[in-house]
């Protein structure tokens, strides 16, 4: 009967009462464990293995694979074999992944990294005057060759594998580090006069009662002042670089730049899909422009978590560099 209801064995409910009888309730609720095959591999040889995964592949072979550690693994010891399972699972255990590689980038973490980082760190934190992060990103036109099935019950919006390139757009995205309000301008490119361009709406539009406006962007070579001398009659130019300051990020690290995370969300809300031309790309983004700040959604920066303690990373990433830890850092701002 309890066998039946409880959807076991009649030899397991033997064995839990015998456990009761003999241990209690704790010995009956708990069972030792079992004996089993001893492990292969020693505590030494496992961290051998690590070792070995984490190296440079022999000569002529681009990665590790599971065979060719364990043939490895069987030359270093003295096992007569070892078997891909084995060592699979060895690894799996110390989540290493040889055969993965990751592109990535890796900044040069030196006093100019930390200076810039905390420039831009230093803004973030301070709302008396305006700061608005700057980048902008590519996309793709891409029109259909076949009308796209539209979704049915159980059957989702099918598309055809073939589609029609139509060229290329440039989105300009402007974020408010303070206050809810993002701007996406759709260009053809993205040379230094359409930067200068940007920084003449940004000043005698967007921001045009502001004294100074802060400008966090990166390193790309059409962010320079000299672009909007290039469009602009000299006296205009001047005037505006007189309300512009700009802060750069340093080099690998557009994670410090905020509207990063915003062109992200645009990325993901507005862009995944097939838009065919201009026209249709500026309508949307456009809508999504309105929504988005008509919500009044904002990017929840990271240092304004009370438990983000930004003195103490950055007093961890001066340990990693040349700097002293309580070295002060110089910060350079270059203003116009």
């Amino acid at each position: 009967m309890i066998a039946q209801t409880v959807g076991v064995g009649t030899s397991t409910v033997y064995r839990t009462k015998r456990r009761f009888v003999e241990c209690a309730l704790e010995g009956a609720l708990s069972e030792d464990p079992r004996p089993g095959a001893r492990r292969k591999l020693t505590g030494r040889e496992e961290t051998l293995l690590v070792a070995v995964a984490c190296s440079d592949p022999p000569a002529g072979r681009a990665r590790w694979t599971l065979e060719l550690l364990a043939d490895e693994m069987v030359q270093r010891t003295g096992h007569e074999g070892l078997s891909r399972e084995t060592v699979r699972r060895r690894l799996t255990e110390q989540s290493v992944k040889p055969w993965q590689r990751k592109m990535w980038c890796i900044p040069c973490v030196d006093t100019e990294y930390v200076a810039r980082m905390e420039d831009v760190l230093d803004l973030y934190a301070d709302p008396r005057r305006p700061v608005v992060c700057f980048d902008e990103t590519p996309v793709q036109l891409i029109g259909e060759t076949r009308l796209p099935w539209p979704a049915e019950p159980g059957k989702p919006t099918r598309i055809d594998y073939e589609y029609r390139r139509n060229g290329t757009a440039n989105l300009f995205g402007f974020l408010d580090a303070h206050q809810p309000w993002r701007h996406v301008k759709v260009t053809e490119r993205k040379t230094a006069h359409d930067f200068a361009h940007c920084m003449h709406e940004l000043v005698e539009v967007h921001y045009r009662d502001a004294e100074t406006v802060r400008v966090v962007l990166d390193n790309l070579s059409a962010h320079k002042p000299a672009a909007l001398y290039e469009v602009f009659a000299p006296e205009l130019a001047r005037n505006m670089l007189r309300r512009l300051e700009f802060h750069f990020v340093p080099k690998h690290a557009s994670w410090l730049n905020m509207v990063e995370i915003e062109i992200g969300v645009l990325s993901q809300q507005c862009l995944d899909r097939r838009i065919p031309d201009r026209e249709t790309l500026q309508r949307e983004v456009a809508h999504w422009e309105r929504r988005r700040n008509a919500e009044g959604a904002r990017v929840e920066w990271m240092s304004d978590a009370p438990a983000r303690n930004w003195d103490v990373f950055i007093h961890r990433l001066c340990s990693a560099t040349s700097l002293k830890p309580h070295e002060p850092v110089k910060t350079t701002v270059q203003r116009y």
